[in-house]
């Protein structure tokens, strides 16, 4: 049996959408969790962060209103990690989606590709 995995997304979020059909379609076991009733906490991105791999910038939702509103592009660099961990857990909208965490593995951002070659 495969892994249920924890399916971040924003119900209104077109992206998720798609990565949560594709889900669907493969068969793949998730539990869904909506990022703007429960915002992921500090330690959870902490530890979402080390599993992924990725530069911390890529949990950013770039393309979000937010994260325009406060001119993040600018005010990242002069951040550290530990600054910059606390703000994305200030507010759900700030962080990039989907997310689908695994045991193994945690994914950010769903492009269809990369999802398959980690989970299969």
């Amino acid at each position: 049996m495969k892994e249920k995995m924890l399916f971040i997304c924003y119900s209104k979020c077109s992206t998720c959408k798609k990565a949560e059909k594709w889900l669907r379609e493969n068969g793949i076991p998730f539990t869904v969790r909506d990022i703007k009733e429960e915002k992921p906490a500090l330690k959870e991105l902490s530890s979402w962060h080390k599993a992924s791999g990725l530069p911390l910038k890529r949990f950013f939702n770039t393309s979000g209103n937010l994260y325009k509103a406060l001119q993040l592009k600018e005010k990242l660099q002069d951040m550290n990690e530990a600054e910059q961990l606390k703000l994305l857990a200030s507010d759900g909208m700030l962080v990039k989606r989907p997310i689908l965490v695994a045991k193994k593995f945690v994914l950010a951002g769903f492009k269809e590709a990369e999802w398959q070659k980690k989970i299969y």
